[in-house]
């Protein structure tokens, strides 16, 4: 009778517990991981906002048109960095910086999370190969193999794991 009892009382109490976890949500969430080049080496990142209605719906992440903000203006430094996206898909984006190392330790101050994004078309199909630093980016540009739209659009995209491997710990 006592193990019955027993039983039934770790029975409700996994109930409650179930049932205060369903009630509370997700204590996290899952975005897409996407890559990207700098400087010849490999990054992670995640994209929470873009400035652009469109291409928010599109990516199905936040649109926030103040994000445009942060392109600076007369007195004001811009915030951004650039974003090489390919617009036919032939490649990763591509990014000027990233955190060295990822996390608090980040040496690097021209690093931001915040990229104006510049749409990179290829000219020459027969030139088509994969890109991977801002460098290469403007030699392709250079040679007539691409061309370059600079646009207004401002995407947040942090860098979750940097080149050197780093990763965001965040707190638990």
């Amino acid at each position: 009778m006592a193990l019955k009892r027993g039983v039934h009382l770790l029975t409700r109490l996994a109930l409650l517990l179930c049932l205060t976890a369903c009630a509370t949500g997700p204590a996290e969430v899952r975005l897409p991981l996407h890559r990207a080049w700098v400087d010849g080496r490999q990054v992670e990142y995640v994209t929470t906002d873009i400035s652009d209605a469109a291409m928010a719906r599109q990516e199905g992440v936040n649109h926030v048109p103040r994000l445009a903000l942060a392109l600076g203006g007369p007195g004001r430094p811009a915030a951004t960095e650039r974003v090489y996206k390919f617009v036919n898909g032939e490649q990763i984006t591509v990014f000027q910086s990233a955190p060295r190392p990822a996390g608090g330790a980040n040496a690097d101050p021209n690093y931001s999370p915040l990229w104006r994004m510049v749409l990179v078309r290829w000219l020459r199909p027969a030139a088509l190969r994969e890109l991977r630093s801002e460098e290469e980016v403007l030699a392709a540009q250079e040679r007539g193999d691409v061309s370059l739209e600079v646009t207004d659009i401002v995407v947040n995209c942090p860098v979750t794991r940097s080149a050197d491997g780093q990763t965001l710990r965040g707190v638990r």
